[in-house]
């Protein structure tokens, strides 16, 4: 749906910050995460989603290099939704030395209302269906997805201890492996090729009973 075919009245948060930061084609992403039959994103995820969205074109306006930086890992610590309130007083810090009024960037995130509202009141969108269906390949995206969380709040920690002098620690990466042991068949397996091959080797025609 275009952006000009949306129902009159006043323009939500969404709808302005979309023109505000030129977020050209992100109300129909926001639509088609929302009602895709495979892999749906929650109104919370999409809220985080398009958060991120306007932090990066919010810093890319202060010349920011957001090559450089990991958008999402600074969008969860101003957030709040990771990181110690000293972790975001630093970075908070840091980025307001760089140009960024922090205050202003993080007053315009949105919540999972303001994005149901834009959708439902705005681009009269149809809520998606309540049936959930559940499959392999949308199982596998998920995790996927907490597992780079999860990789991403541990160096957060390591960053905050390291600059407090709390641990001393060189040129690392976080590596986070998902398996899954099957105590029939006493295998253990890494959870992308499970998912992948659909059973383990309790299930193959030579494998336990």
């Amino acid at each position: 749906m275009d952006e000009g075919n949306a129902r009159p009245g006043p323009r939500p948060k969404v709808a302005r910050l979309i023109d505000q930061y030129d977020l050209e084609g992100v109300g129909e992403e926001l639509e088609t995460r929302w009602r895709r039959p495979e892999d749906r994103e929650s109104l919370r995820e999409l809220a985080d989603w398009f958060n991120e969205r306007v932090l990066r074109a919010a810093l890319a306006e202060a010349d920011v290099d957001t090559l450089a930086e990991d958008v999402s890992r600074l969008y969860a610590l101003l957030s709040g939704a990771t990181g110690s309130r000293g972790e975001r007083t630093q970075i908070g810090r840091r980025l307001e030395r760089d140009g960024v009024d922090v205050d202003a960037i993080t007053d315009e995130f949105v919540s999972y209302g303001a994005i149901r509202s834009y959708l439902v009141g705005y681009r009269d969108v149809s809520p998606p269906s309540d049936s959930n269906g559940i499959d392999r390949e949308s199982t596998a995206q998920t995790i996927e997805r907490l597992r780079q969380r999860t990789a991403s709040v541990t160096e957060t920690k390591l960053d905050g201890l390291r600059e407090a002098d709390e641990l001393h620690l060189g040129p690392h990466r976080v590596l986070v492996d998902v398996q899954v042991l099957c105590e029939t068949c006493g295998k253990q397996y890494e959870i992308s090729g499970l998912l992948k091959s659909g059973a383990c080797d309790c299930f193959e025609p030579d494998g336990p009973s």
